[in-house]
């Protein structure tokens, strides 16, 4: 948390989101990270002259969604502008965005604190437009090379209202995104990859007043603890630079990673009139409110409501539900266990515990588990109807499964002899071979330390090789011990 005696910070977020269609916003060229440079362009997103841009329906399909999601207004009549400027990541010369008419306005996103308390971000817009080529600087001593196959991917950009007061609500409403946009499947999150990218806007004012500072802006951060690391270094710079009287400029800034500080990249007063004029070669866009509709129809259930359920229906608490939950993936693989067995908190149990073990273990999603849900289902089954216990489930039947996971439990649990001996006589003869080794423990017990009774369970299980059915155990030993 950002503190100060004299000063609070004030930040409003720009969140850049590229949307997971095959193709590009305005034309059919393909959408692919990692592909050899200048492969995925075409006449249309090098801006050629007679070329004529088209709309990618998907795109704004996945827009809808993200303004619902958000509890956006969607807005039905749509244009497009050109943004102009002559940087070398455009080939046209302009972007093609939403200057006047964003598809959604207005819509909020609630954040989750560390202290547990919760804050709503209001959303000032989000509007579509599409994005720019790629600068490469570390292949050429002299020169900058430019890969175009980024040029026209589709973007969604969302931005805030200036509500965060700190580098840890920016970190959770970026936790909160990116969430967001995975669940409704609109966008990979992948910072690193440049999927998803954050400016940030960071003023300060004095302790009380209500005018805004002077912003600036704070732009290349490509993981959310950057972001996080980013604001509080320039909380604590404009706070020096008020302390000592200096005027703070509003100019854009970039992070340095490897020394947490930014450095000024250009003064706001030096930026390039973009000189917005509308797109004459799009035609207005109309989303009805039965298009609206449909792409509600559409909508998975989204992690609150998905929270609501776990910790509602099915009984789990607060922690299990918000694990459960952080991944879409992880959470339908546990819902689809649920529809396997009712014993819910046995499932977020499994898939918390041994198969998440698994799936970071291997470096890999859990969509490559080698279990079915069912197979989980029978392993819990097993458990609750008393022939294997937790022990031999998890230390023995999971990996026999993991090498083999086309078997079913209760044959693998046959083939290995794995049951739970219940047999009055085996049971009765190893608990006679334990008390008659600890002769002093049974003394001592029948004197009141009836928490022994623990050891020779313990001892009866490691006889059996773990096989001794507790319960059974239980019954007989406490016979046995007061007789």
């Amino acid at each position: 948390m950002l503190k100060n005696d004299k000063y609070e910070v004030v930040i409003g977020l720009e969140i850049h989101a590229q949307l997971n269609t095959k193709s590009k916003a305005f034309c059919a060229d393909e959408v692919a990270f990692g592909a050899a440079p200048n492969t995925l362009v075409s006449p249309i997103s090098l801006g050629h002259p007679g070329t004529l841009p088209v709309h990618n329906k998907e795109a704004v399909n996945m827009a809808i969604m993200l303004g619902l999601a958000c509890g956006c207004d969607i807005r039905e009549y749509n244009t497009y502008d050109r943004k102009n400027y002559f940087y070398a990541d455009l080939p046209k010369g302009y972007q093609v965005t939403q200057m006047d008419t964003p598809i959604c306005i207005n819509g909020k996103v609630e954040i989750t604190l560390p202290d547990g308390k919760t804050k709503d971000i209001n959303l000032t817009r989000i509007h579509m437009e599409e994005d720019t080529g790629k600068g490469l600087h570390d292949l050429d001593i002299v020169n900058t090379l430019m890969d175009y196959n980024r040029a026209g991917t589709p973007l969604v950009e969302i931005v805030t209202e200036p509500d965060f007061r700190s580098g840890d609500e920016a970190y959770a409403f970026l936790s909160e995104v990116r969430k967001l946009v995975r669940y409704l499947g609109v966008c990979d999150g992948n910072m690193e990859e440049g999927s998803l990218r954050c400016d940030a806007n960071v003023s300060i004012r004095p302790l009380g007043r209500e005018a805004f500072g002077v912003k600036v802006e704070v732009k290349n951060m490509n993981s959310m603890s950057n972001v996080k690391k980013a604001i509080e270094h320039e909380f604590e710079r404009q706070c020096k630079m008020a302390d000592n009287a200096e005027e703070i400029f509003s100019e854009t800034r970039s992070f340095d990673a490897m020394k947490g500080t930014t450095f000024s990249m250009r003064s706001k007063e030096d930026a390039n009139d973009y000189r917005f004029f509308p797109e004459p070669d799009l035609p207005p866009l109309v989303v009805t409110q039965e298009w609206i509709a449909e792409m509600r129809e559409r909508m998975p259930d989204l992690p609150k409501e998905l929270f609501q359920k776990f910790t509602g229906e099915l009984k789990l608490n607060d922690y299990d539900a918000g694990i459960l939950t952080e991944s879409k993936e992880v959470a339908d693989y546990f819902i689809a266990v649920c529809e396997e067995t009712t014993n819910y908190k046995a499932a977020a149990n499994w898939v918390m515990g041994a198969v998440k073990s698994w799936v970071n273990s291997h470096a890999t999603h859990i969509e490559n588990f080698p279990l079915s849900p069912a197979t989980i289902g029978d392993i819990i089954a097993s458990i609750d109807q008393g022939t294997i216990n937790f022990s031999v489930a998890e230390q023995t039947v999971f990996p026999l499964l993991l090498e083999n996971p086309s078997h079913k439990v209760m044959e693998l649990i046959q083939e290995h002899n794995l049951a739970l001996m219940d047999d009055d006589d085996a049971l009765q003869t190893w608990i006679d071979e334990v008390l008659a080794e600890f002769p002093d423990k049974v003394k001592a017990y029948k004197s009141g330390k009836t928490n022994l009774i623990g050891l020779f369970i313990g001892q009866v299980k490691k006889k059996s090789g773990g096989k001794a059915d507790p319960k059974k155990t239980n019954q007989l030993l406490a016979k046995a011990l007061n007789n």
